[in-house]
């Protein structure tokens, strides 16, 4: 009797089905159709998604992975279709979340004949991946796939693998002496066990200090009760890392906001007067170069990943476990303190912030602002809703300006920062959450580089609310150009498009707004077309003013004349924003008058 077959490529297939896999997405190529064929031949397991861009795939199965921890796949023809993937793969090794990539490879008898878009494709991914294998055989490519999957969750990165195209064609023997999964078996470490001498000297350095801050990076998602407990147990305030402002609910009095540009004033300024920094969890990549805990006599880092603990700065006291359970031990053998005259000065600085972004966003005349755009994005956003946010300037206004609740996502391209990240994440969490309100909020210069993906979000049946903030500039980067050039500008600043034609032209629902006066009708209707199954683009178009630059706040009178302060707080209507300095002295606590960088832009 004949030995039972089974394609190579549809075996492939159903490894990816065995690992969870439900979404794949690019863009199909004469040198990728066999795993094109295993995928219709699998189309009842696993979903193609067809892209209008391979980067635009490759980025949404990074946010994939970012927002779920599971491994997201993209995939590009040989030659441009896989060089295209680079830009998402390198967001996703940048950011430490498992992806793969299937890359397609002429066919084994035309390999090294410089034939049709034939090229040495393993040197192009070797600086993004952690596993980077060319398949050999037929027989090698399930177990292949098998391995770059348990390779990138292993070491939480990119695994790469081309496909010359024939040999997904063949038939294989269908037995588990040549092909199987690794799924059912994979185990990741468990935590390291509670030091408790460690514990006992956290206890000890934070007892100690004068003033404590907390600074909670993404390994404490999911620890916002033990962080907020430990903070005020100790009356130590907290600061996030800007990609981790959606654990701690923003309305916490004493969350201070994130630091260096991408940041909020009271965290900024926590930071320059502190002098015990219990760093959890974290990998702030400013902090050598903007100088960040130069000052700070204490540094105590929590960290489950050995290779990040003393990474940063010099540590009093390293320990090496799970954010919350290490929290959680510190807590517990700690003593609850008084209220502290830095604790009160901190919360009340914050608040003066609070008013000040309040201010701003409850402007009921005058030229439109992004402030008031964002007003009504929290308005009209679910308790629950998630934020696809792309880079640059809607960055740093997000965090300021969302005010998430601690049960939102919110997630970009973080060490990378790669524009265009907006719209490919909010594609890959509408199909993984098609109950939930999602939102991609863009840049006018973002959105231009992969708006034609709105087309995918059309087809694929997404109500995605799309907005964009329109200002016709590459505002983050012209404001740094005002800092080093002083206002010489240069390829920052390009024609206005109408981007809610554009929306319609591509299937959506398109609306352009103005005035203040018409934001609430705008949201109003667009959230009536979001429920009743429509993709929607906002076309916001916003006064081309500069935030306020968090790093450089001038408002002190020790540091700076009255003509600059009364400048200052003219142009970012900050009249009745107050320095720090006067919360301290207020509250009896000594002010360091110290300049801290901005880490490096």
């Amino acid at each position: 009797m004949a030995e039972k077959t089974i394609n190579a490529g549809v075996a492939a297939v159903k490894v990816l089905e065995s690992w969870g896999v439900k979404h794949i997405y690019g863009i199909p190529g004469g040198s990728i159709n066999s795993l094109m064929d295993a995928l219709y031949a699998e189309k009842d397991n696993i979903d193609y998604i067809q892209v209008r861009h391979e980067e635009v795939g490759a980025m949404a199965a990074s946010m994939h992975s970012k927002l779920t921890g599971h491994i997201g796949v993209a995939f590009g023809s040989a030659g441009p279709g896989g060089t295209h993937l680079l830009n998402g793969l390198y967001d996703a090794r940048e950011d430490h979340t498992p992806v793969l990539a299937l890359v397609g490879q002429f066919g084994t008898s035309g390999l090294n004949m410089d034939t049709f878009q034939e090229m040495n494709e393993n040197p192009i991914y070797a600086d993004v991946a952690v596993y980077n294998r060319q398949v050999s055989t037929a027989e090698q490519l399930p177990h292949i796939i098998d391995e770059a999957i348990r390779r990138a969750y292993a070491q939480n990165g990119v695994a790469v693998v081309q496909i010359p195209v024939d040999l997904a064609t063949k038939e294989i023997p269908d037995n588990s002496n040549v092909w199987y999964d690794s799924a059912a078996n994979f185990q990741k470490f468990p935590a390291p066990a509670v030091n408790e001498a460690q514990i006992d000297k956290a206890v000890e350095l934070l007892s100690n200090a004068q003033r404590p801050l907390i600074y909670a990076g993404i390994g404490t998602r999911g620890a916002a009760n033990e962080v907020k407990a430990l903070a005020e147990k100790i009356k130590a305030p907290i600061i996030t890392t800007a990609i981790n402002v959606d654990t701690i609910p923003n309305d916490t009095p004493y969350w201070l906001g994130s630091a260096a540009r991408v940041a909020t004033k009271p965290a900024n300024e926590a930071i320059a007067q502190a002098d015990t920094v219990l760093f959890v969890g974290n990998n702030f990549p400013f902090a050598e170069v903007g100088g960040f805990f130069n000052h700070v006599k204490t540094f105590i880092q929590i960290d489950i990943d050995p290779a990040k603990l003393g990474k940063r700065h010099k540590t009093d006291l390293a320990i090496l476990g799970d954010a919350k359970t290490v929290i959680s031990a510190i807590t517990a053998k700690a003593s609850l303190k008084d209220e502290t005259g830095w604790w009160k000065a901190n919360i009340e600085n914050n608040a003066n912030w609070q008013e000040y972004l309040a201010k701003l966003e409850n402007k009921t005349e005058g030229q439109l602002e992004l402030f008031q755009v964002y007003k009504a994005i929290a308005d009209h956003a679910q308790k629950d809703a998630l934020f696809s946010v792309d880079v640059g300037d809607v960055t740093q206004t997000s965090v300021r300006h969302l005010h998430l609740n601690g049960n939102q996502p919110w997630r970009t391209s973080a060490l990378f920062a790669t524009m265009g990240v907006g719209v490919p994440g909010s594609i890959a969490w509408k199909l993984d959450n098609p109950d939930k309100q999602v939102w991609s909020i863009s840049g006018d210069g973002a959105f231009n580089m992969i708006m034609q993906d709105v087309a995918t979000q059309v087809q694929y049946k997404l109500p995605v609310i799309n907005v964009v903030f329109a200002n016709s500039q590459y505002g983050f980067i012209k404001d740094e150009q005002e800092d080093t050039n002083g206002s010489r500008y240069i390829g920052v600043e390009f024609k206005d498009v109408d981007y809610a034609k554009v929306a319609d032209g591509l299937g959506a629902k398109g609306y352009s707004v103005s005035k203040i006066e018409d934001l609430k009708t705008v949201f109003d209707k667009a959230i009536e077309d979001q429920k009743a199954g429509k993709t929607i683009v906002i076309d916001a178009k916003i006064d081309p003013s500069r935030p306020i630059p968090a790093e450089m706040i001038q408002l002190d009178p020790a540091k700076f004349d009255a003509d600059t302060i009364e400048k200052f707080k003219k142009r970012y209507q900050a009249e009745d924003l107050k320095p720090f300095s006067e919360y301290l002295n207020n509250n009896n606590v000594d002010f360091a008058d110290r300049e801290l960088g901005d880490g490096g832009f």
